[in-house]
C-alpha cells in the first residue's frame, strides 16, 4: 500500500503554546527594554525638553503675561536682524574655510602610513582638548598688530604689511575656523580612508587625467563627508559665542552675543529667549537640508546604479 509523502515546501502549523511563549517573551522583553529607557526618558525631558519649552513660552510673552509675537517681529528689524544676517554670513565663511583646510589636511593624511597617519590626527585633534580661552588668546597673539604673522610679513617687506588681522571679520573667521576644523578633518578622513584606491587607478587605466578622476571619482565619494562637515561647521558656528566676542568688532557682533548682552546688561530674557529659539530653529533647518541632501545622494546614486 503506497504511503503519501507530505508535500514538500508546507510548514508545519506552529503550536498554540509555543505562540503564546513567544508573545509572552517579547512582551518581557519590551517592558524591560522600557525599564531600562525610563531614566534616560525622565533625563532628558528634566535637562532638554523641559528648559526649551520654558525658553518657548518666555518668548511668547508680553511684559503684561499676555500672548505676543512681538519678541520675534524685533528680533527680524533693525539691529538684532542685521546681527542675525551678520552670524549666517560668518558661519557660512567659517564653513566654507574649514571645508577647504580640512580637505587639504584630510586627503594629505590619509596618503600617509597608519603611524604617521595617527600622529598627525593627534596634531589636529590635541588643541581641541585645550581651553577654547587660551586658544583664543593664542590667536590674539598670533594676529596682533605686533604679533608673529604680522612680523614675519613685515620682515620679508610683505607688499602691505603690516594688516589688521584682529578685531574684524577676518580674525573672527579665522579664529571659528580653527574651532571647527578637527570635527571636518575628522569627517573627512574617515570617509577619505574608507574609499577604494582601485577606483582611481582603474580610471587612470582607462585613459582619465588627473583632473577628470579628481572630479569624476574622487569628489562624488567624498560629497557625503563634505555635506557632513560643512553642515556640522555651519551649526556649531551659529550659537559659538567667546571668539567672536574676543576677536571681533562691533560689526561682528553674532547672535550668541547679542542674547549675552540682553540678559546680562537689559534683562530682556523675553527677547533673548526669542533669539535661542530663532538659533534652534536655523539648527534644525540645518539638519533638514544634511537629511535632504542625502536622500537627493542616495535617489542619484540608485539611479547611476539602475541605469
Amino acid at each position: 500500500m503506497a504511503v503519501l509523502a507530505p508535500v514538500s515546501g508546507s510548514a508545519a502549523p506552529v503550536p498554540h503554546k509555543k505562540r503564546r511563549s513567544r508573545v509572552s517573551l517579547s512582551d518581557r522583553r519590551t517592558r524591560f527594554g522600557l525599564l531600562n529607557a525610563t531614566p534616560v526618558v525622565i533625563y532628558l525631558l528634566i535637562l532638554f525638553v523641559y528648559p526649551i519649552f520654558s525658553t518657548l513660552m518666555l518668548s511668547l510673552k508680553g511684559d503684561d503675561g499676555a500672548f505676543t509675537l512681538h519678541w520675534y517681529a524685533d528680533a527680524f528689524q533693525g539691529a538684532n536682524l542685521e546681527i542675525l544676517l551678520t552670524t549666517l554670513r560668518i558661519s557660512f565663511e567659517t564653513s566654507l574655510l574649514a571645508l577647504a583646510v580640512g580637505f587639504l589636511l584630510a586627503a594629505a593624511i590619509s596618503r600617509l602610513k597608519p603611524l604617521w597617519a595617527g600622529l598627525a590626527m593627534i596634531v589636529v585633534v590635541v588643541p581641541h582638548f585645550i581651553s577654547a580661552l587660551v586658544r583664543t588668546y593664542g590667536w590674539i597673539i598670533l594676529l596682533g598688530d605686533n604679533g608673529v604673522v604680522n612680523n614675519v610679513l613685515t620682515g620679508i617687506h610683505f607688499p602691505g604689511a603690516p594688516f589688521q588681522l584682529l578685531y574684524n571679520e577676518i580674525g573672527v573667521v579665522i579664529g571659528t575656523t580653527a574651532v571647527m576644523l578637527p570635527y571636518t578633518v575628522l569627517l573627512l578622513y574617515a570617509v577619505m580612508k574608507g574609499i577604494d584606491r582601485r577606483l582611481m587607478a582603474a580610471a587612470a587605466g582607462m585613459g582619465a587625467g588627473r583632473i577628470t578622476i579628481f572630479r569624476r571619482v574622487y569628489v562624488p565619494l567624498v560629497a557625503p563627508g563634505l555635506v557632513n562637515a560643512g553642515v556640522l561647521s555651519f551649526i556649531l558656528c551659529l550659537g559659538y559665542y567667546l571668539t567672536p566676542a574676543l576677536m571681533g568688532g562691533e560689526k561682528q557682533t553674532m547672535v550668541a552675543s547679542l542674547i549675552d548682552e540682553q540678559v546680562m546688561k537689559q534683562n530682556e530674557w523675553n527677547g533673548a529667549s526669542a533669539l535661542g529659539i530663532i538659533l534652534l530653529l536655523l539648527t534644525f533647518a540645518g539638519l533638514l537640508l544634511l537629511r535632504l541632501l542625502k536622500s537627493a545622494g542616495e535617489a542619484l546614486r540608485n539611479r547611476g546604479t539602475a541605469s
